[in-house]
This record gives C-alpha cells, structure tokens and sequence, in this order.
C-alpha cells in the first residue's frame, strides 16, 4: 500500500493520488519499503520510472534550496557521495578539516530534511543531484 501525500482541498486530491499510483507502480524497485510506504519516501524510484512530478520535487525540494544556500554544501554533498561517504575521503578532496564537512552535511540535513549519513536518504539525495544538474542543463523535459 502506497499512501499519497496529505493536501489541503479536493482540488488537489488528483495530485496526491496520482503520486500514490506513481509510488504503487515504482515500489518494486525497493521490495524492502516499509507497508504501508509514503510516496515521498518512494521519490527516487518514481523518478527513474518516468515520474515528472517526482522528478520536479526532488529538485524544487532538494536539489535548489542546496543550491541557493550556497555551492559549498553542492560541492560537500557530491564529493562526500562519491567518497562512498566517507568524511575524512571528503575532507581530503575538497582540501577541508573534517569538521568543516560534518558541519556542511549538517547543513545538508538542515536544508533538505534528508540526512547524507543515511543510507536510504544519500540515494535520494544523489538522485536529487543528477535531476538537478540534468534539469541545469536543459536536458529534463
């Protein structure tokens, strides 16, 4: 079971049931969800089954605020994700104290809601960096 997002009015149910079907018909990309299971939770997957909703949130919600607080928290985020998250690999990359990755991967969390010590939220979140750099570069319809 699948459930779509709370919204305020019968208007915008259509929307909330649509990111419901969307989560329904991608949740076998993660057999492992929780039952039931939020279609926000399901993002990343609705994202790669062709989801244009999904792919919109998870840049408007995660990839521009990391981007409008600042490239340092981009740059962090990234390099800490290909270090297969490891702070002192990242610190070493970007030519910083550890301390200063722990804080701007707080920060991340701060900004986004998704923790990048997580494994299950650094997936969304580095799906959230590649639809964002995509939709840069005009590539995302």
């Amino acid at each position: 079971m699948v459930a779509g997002p709370v919204v305020s009015d019968l208007l915008a149910a259509t929307r909330s049931a649509g990111a419901a079907a969307a989560g329904l018909k991608a949740c076998t990309a993660w057999p492992d969800a929780p039952r039931p299971v939020l279609a926000d939770d399901l993002l990343p997957e609705r994202a790669m089954a062709g989801d244009p909703a999904a792919r919109e949130q998870l840049v408007e919600e995660i990839y521009r605020p990391l981007e409008e607080a600042g490239s340092a928290l981009l740059e962090t985020l990234s390099v800490y994700l290909e270090q297969a998250s490891s702070l002192e690999g990242a610190a070493r990359m970007l030519f910083v104290h550890p301390n200063t990755v722990r804080y701007r991967l707080r920060r991340v969390t701060d900004v986004t809601g998704w923790s990048p010590s997580d494994v299950r939220s650094a997936f969304t979140l580095r799906i959230a960096l590649i639809l964002g750099r995509l939709a840069d570069a005009n590539i995302l319809p």
